[in-house]
C-alpha cells in the first residue's frame, strides 16, 4: 500500500464547499419547488437561502476553474485524445463496475498523481462541470432576477423554458451526486475515498507482483 498527495489543499476546501452548497441547493430548491407540500422553512427563507448559496457556489466554481488553469493539476482532466483508445478504457471501465468488481477482478485503472480519474470518470465530471453545472448557474441568475433579465429570458422562449432546463440539469445533478457516493465507496476500504478528501492522500494498492517462473536445475527455466 503506498500514498499519494492526490488532493491539494485548494481541491479539497473546493470540494467540501460544493458538496455542502450543493446538498443545500437540493433540499432549499425542493422546498421552493413543492411548497406547501414540504414546509422545513418558510418560502422566503428557502428562496434566500437558494439564492445565496447559489452565489456563493459560482465564485467557487471560477476559484476551481481558476486554480486548474493556472496549476499543473489540470493534467488530471485531460483525456486521452485518441478517441479509440478513450471509449475503449471507458467500457472497460463501465464492464469493471458494472461486472469486474462483483467477481474479484482489479480495477482497470491505476491512479497517479497527475491522472487521478479514470476515463469514465474523467468524461462525466467534464460533462456535469463544464456543461451542466454553467448553465444550471446562468438559468438560476435569470430566474433570480426576471425583470433585470427579461430580453434574455424572452429570447430562450420565457420563464417557462428557463424553469424547465433548470429543473432538468437538478435532476441530472441529484442523479449524479448519489452515482458519486456510491462510487466513492469503492475504494479498498469503505470511507477510503471520503477520508482522502479531507486528508488529501490516498492510499493506493500495490499491484501483484508477476511471479518468477522457475529455474531448473543446469539454468532451464520452467514454463
Amino acid at each position: 500500500m503506498q500514498r499519494l498527495y492526490i488532493h491539494p489543499l485548494p481541491v479539497r476546501i473546493w470540494h467540501w464547499i460544493n458538496a455542502v452548497g450543493f446538498v443545500l441547493m437540493v433540499l432549499t430548491g425542493l422546498q421552493i419547488r413543492y411548497v406547501g407540500l414540504i414546509n422545513v422553512a418558510s418560502f422566503r427563507t428557502a428562496v434566500a437561502v437558494h439564492n445565496t448559496v447559489g452565489f456563493v457556489l459560482i465564485a467557487n466554481f471560477f476559484v476551481w476553474l481558476g486554480f486548474y488553469l493556472f496549476s499543473d493539476r489540470i493534467k488530471a482532466y485531460q483525456s486521452e485524445l485518441n478517441p479509440r483508445k478513450h471509449f475503449a478504457a471507458t467500457f472497460r471501465q463501465i464492464y469493471y463496475y458494472a461486472f469486474g468488481i462483483l467477481r474479484g477482478e482489479p480495477n482497470p485503472f491505476h491512479v497517479t498523481i497527475y491522472h487521478k480519474f479514470n476515463p469514465l470518470q474523467s468524461m462525466t465530471y467534464q460533462l456535469v462541470l463544464m456543461l451542466c453545472v454553467p448553465i444550471q448557474f446562468y438559468t438560476g441568475i435569470l430566474m433570480w432576477d426576471v425583470e433585470r433579465f427579461s430580453a434574455q429570458v424572452n429570447f430562450f422562449g420565457g420563464v417557462r423554458v428557463i424553469d424547465t432546463v433548470h429543473v432538468l440539469i437538478f435532476i441530472v445533478i441529484v442523479f449524479y451526486l448519489f452515482v458519486h457516493v456510491y462510487l466513492s465507496t469503492l475504494g479498498h476500504t469503505r470511507i477510503a475515498h471520503f477520508k482522502a478528501m479531507f486528508t488529501g492522500y490516498d492510499e493506493i494498492e500495490d499491484e501483484p507482483a508477476t511471479a518468477a517462473p522457475e529455474t531448473a536445475p543446469g539454468g532451464d527455466r520452467r514454463a
